[in-house]
């Protein structure tokens, strides 16, 4: 299992420039994934202690293997949207980095549903053990109206309306990934497909994802968490759609109105032009930094 962390070297940079020279940092990465981030930050800080959180049980048994050999790791399988939690039982942390996408163990793997190139069951959920609804069920369940919404709201979709109604019009429920997509295709217009540059199911997947995982929800609850933190520190995060961007970048703006902090990107960072023509998947990604300055 292979993945690539998104804009690494910039995200090392930013805790090298954060930390002037200090080496005993102690880093949270609250999206543990596969461990790219874990890893590299280990290596190159190797006197620091890094705790990894995951709402994924699967990645957290993948990441404990991978980074078995250091003695400064520790992983917990928990969502970050439970910060205030973990804030309450460990010392404070020095670091904290959240790449928001989706990890490559999830897309690739046809039992979880999360690929529109892939076909498998329509689950979708980041935490499969979590008493939350699988994508075939709120398909099957949730009335049109209902639909729409979810797909506007969470992917911008703009046919929603005429999707959802054509989800409710089949002659027998979506079970599958292709069977969504296939339908998907089939509603909307040619033209429309061959102008909209990206796979046309796109914005329906990432909907439903966002919907079954509340992921919304759980990054609000973060944000309120990592703003009654007390202590110096470094929040680095990654995005990938502009749902997640808008929420990032109004809570940073107010929190430095508020003098809690520095916001450290005026700008979000991007991807360069040699990770994109590596690594396609990270064409949407987005990183803005902010530090917290106790008084």
């Amino acid at each position: 299992m292979h993945h690539e962390p998104v804009m690494l070297n910039e995200v090392i940079e930013l805790i090298r420039t954060y930390s002037n020279n200090k080496s005993h940092l102690r880093i949270l990465d609250g999206t543990l994934g596969l461990g790219g981030y874990s890893e590299a930050i280990l290596k190159n800080f190797p006197d620091s202690y890094v705790l990894g959180i995951d709402r994924d049980e699967s990645a957290i048994n993948f990441s404990r293997e991978r980074l078995k050999d250091f003695n400064n790791f520790e992983s917990l399988h928990v969502n970050f949207g439970n910060l205030d939690e973990i804030i309450k039982k460990f010392p404070p942390f020095d670091v904290f980095v959240f790449d928001l996408g989706v990890s490559n163990m999830q897309i690739t793997s046809p039992e979880r549903g999360f690929s529109f190139n892939i076909d498998g069951p329509l689950d979708m959920r980041m935490n499969p053990d979590g008493d939350s609804l699988t994508a075939r069920e709120i398909l099957r369940d949730y009335d049109s109206k209902t639909l729409a919404k979810i797909f506007w709201e969470y992917g911008e979709e703009r046919f929603s309306r005429q999707i959802a109604s054509a989800i409710k019009r089949a002659k027998t429920p979506l079970n599958t990934t292709s069977e969504l997509v296939n339908l998907i295709r089939s509603t909307l217009p040619q033209p429309v497909q061959r102008k909209m540059g990206t796979h046309p199911a796109r914005r329906v997947f990432q909907a439903l994802r966002i919907y079954i995982n509340n992921e919304s929800g759980e990054l609000e609850n973060l944000l309120k968490s990592l703003h009654e933190i007390n202590n110096n520190s470094l929040i680095i995060f990654v995005s990938y759609h502009s749902l997640e961007d808008r929420l990032i970048k109004k809570n940073f703006r107010q929190w430095q109105l508020e003098n809690y902090g520095k916001i450290l990107t005026r700008h979000p960072l991007t991807p360069s032009e040699n990770e994109l023509e590596s690594n396609y998947k990270s064409r949407s990604a987005k990183l803005r930094a902010f530090c917290i300055i106790s008084n």
